[in-house]
């Protein structure tokens, strides 16, 4: 089974940059990417993608990005679930990213 996803797009804005631990590291973005077609009105569409990337990876990322920045991804998508501060079951899909390009 393969899970791949490549994505090119502009940060929405600057990247959630935490420390976790002091061994664990996690940035978090979202990555508007342009569809390859235009909509009735003729206009050309993006789809929000939430992207997230860890350690050593993040904090490189974090240096170099900022709002608007146009960047290459590759990674996987990924789903996970949690309960929010009411008790509510919450869903996200995120691309986990393994490698950047400028």
């Amino acid at each position: 089974m393969m899970n791949n996803t490549n994505l090119i797009g502009r940060l929405t804005k600057e990247p959630d940059f935490r420390y976790i631990s002091t061994r664990k590291v996690v940035a978090k973005f979202t990555l508007a990417v342009n569809r390859n077609f235009t909509n009735t009105q003729g206009e050309r569409e993006a789809d929000f993608i939430p992207c997230v990337i860890w350690n050593k990876k993040a904090e490189t990322l974090a240096e170099h990005v900022t709002k608007g920045s146009l960047i290459g991804v590759s990674g996987r998508l990924q789903t996970r679930n949690y309960e929010d501060t009411e008790g509510k079951r919450m869903y996200v899909t995120e691309v986990v990213i393994e490698t950047f390009s400028l």
